[in-house]
């Protein structure tokens, strides 16, 4: 239990048998797991502290990560089978969506960062039906340090009973992506006839394999999973592409934009709005309607969108089954050394970053809130910013006696949030604000301001 948040989170130790190594490697362990740090996706187990430890003989690394409260993949099947329930397709695609966006999003790092020990052991739900991807530490570790680890971080492929999710080539190439395809395609199998049955010694034979793909009845399901599985590297899609497959790709964009940017304002709205506006709705009421020269026309009615379906999807949105990123090609930067084993780390020059895209519409209102924490040396404060075109715009961010207006400001300009006109005017603002604050007067702070 971490006791400063109040959350239950997992306590990760490795320990190194050989103090030297252990020291030799610190400055390359900081910098893995501050960029390890960096990784942010809906669908991936989050890392929130790690710290190294060489106090009397034992050296070892402690890395705290988010818990997932109902465990892994493998026991969910696992239960689901043995109450004789099959696996219900609805599902199957969310859990597929999910697993390649954290796919797309590991992949499309610059340099790629590749998993190299997905199996449905590392791939952990949570009861409302959200997916995360854990382990993404393991391959690290093996490939980087694999002298120096006390013999407690093993290979899973030395495990029996996985070695059918690594791809024929595993240990014998270079690692690419095409490596994680296929061992999602193991994944996306085990999960669509629930277990994948083994030999009498635990191993899954390549003839059980084929076996179960074949005994899927739908044979885009089947196309989907074979294509993961191809002997060829070179011939497996990208997470990317298999994310527009025709057997997950169901959320219209649009709808999939509304949903995000309706959770994202939800702040703004009354509860239950969605509920409120559906009964307002006559349910025979055209509201789209779509014309074909050569044959009769399609009309939408309102009584064709189900409000508990709307409102489930919603949820969804909100829970991180339908992330944005899923269907973004950008390369999110990443620093090479989390993606590199130790052979491959030769310095490399920054690719310089892409320019940022600039704000434009102007702030019509400021509000901000000012609160102390305990000791009273640090202050949290929340900007509402109304902008030009009635949308709004909320920041927070922890604030010292030291930060300057001025730097905060133009800090806002450059990463997009305000227009570099208002630089001065928020300038302005922030400086009386946060004067008031210090001041002492009181434990909070609320200023507005219609900039005019």
């Amino acid at each position: 239990m971490d006791t400063e948040e109040g959350v239950e989170v997992v306590w990760n130790e490795v320990q190194f048998s050989d103090k030297k190594v252990f020291k030799s490697h610190e400055d390359r362990m900081k910098e893995m797991f501050e960029n390890l740090m960096q990784v942010e996706h809906p669908n991936i187990v989050k890392f929130h502290k790690y710290w190294l430890d060489s106090r009397e003989s034992r050296a070892r690394v402690i890395f705290i990560t988010e818990y997932m409260s109902s465990g892994s993949l493998k026991q969910f099947l696992k239960k689901t089978k043995k109450n004789h329930k099959t696996m219900n397709v609805k599902a199957w695609k969310r859990w597929c969506t999910q697993i390649l966006s954290a796919m797309s999003y590991l992949h499309s790092c610059d340099p790629p960062i590749v998993h190299g020990n997905l199996t449905c052991d590392t791939i952990f739900i949570q009861h409302n039906g959200l997916i995360k991807i854990g382990s993404v530490w393991h391959r690290l570790f093996v490939n980087v340090f694999p002298e120096a680890i006390h013999g407690n971080v093993h290979q899973h492929r030395d495990v029996q009973r996985n070695q059918h999710f690594f791809a024929p080539e595993y240990g014998h190439s270079e690692d690419d992506y095409s490596i994680d395809i296929y061992s999602f395609g193991i994944c996306a199998l085990e999960m669509a006839v629930l277990e994948i049955q083994a030999n009498g010694d635990n191993a899954v034979s390549k003839e059980a394999v084929t076996y179960a793909g074949e005994s899927l009845e739908d044979p885009l399901m089947r196309e989907f999973i074979q294509s993961c599985v191809h002997a060829d590297p070179k011939m497996r899609p990208t997470a990317h592409d298999l994310l527009f497959h025709r057997v997950l790709f169901e959320v219209h964009s649009l709808k999939l934009l509304a949903a995000h940017c309706f959770i994202n304002n939800q702040y703004l709205l009354p509860e239950n709005c969605v509920e409120e506006k559906t009964k307002s709705f006559d349910p025979n009421g055209i509201m789209a309607e779509i014309d074909h020269i050569d044959r009769p026309g399609v009309q939408l009615k309102y009584s064709h969108v189900s409000p508990l379906e709307l409102d489930k999807f919603l949820e969804d949105v909100k829970n991180g089954i339908y992330p944005l990123m899923n269907f973004a090609s950008k390369r999110h930067a990443m620093p090479r050394a989390l993606s590199l084993s130790q052979e491959h780390m030769e310095p490399v020059k920054t690719p310089s970053p892409e320019p940022q895209e600039t704000e434009t519409r102007k702030v019509v209102q400021m509000q901000c809130n000012l609160e102390a924490n305990e000791e009273g040396n640090i202050c949290h404060l929340s900007l509402f910013l109304k902008m030009d075109d009635k949308l709004h715009r909320q920041l927070s961010c922890d604030v010292l006696p030291t930060d300057m207006p001025r730097e905060l400001a133009s800090e806002l300009v450059q990463h997009a949030f305000i227009c570099e006109e208002d630089c001065e005017k928020l300038a302005g603002f922030l400086e009386e604000a946060l004067g008031k604050h210090w001041d002492g007067s009181s434990a909070s702070t609320s200023v507005t301001a219609v900039v005019q």
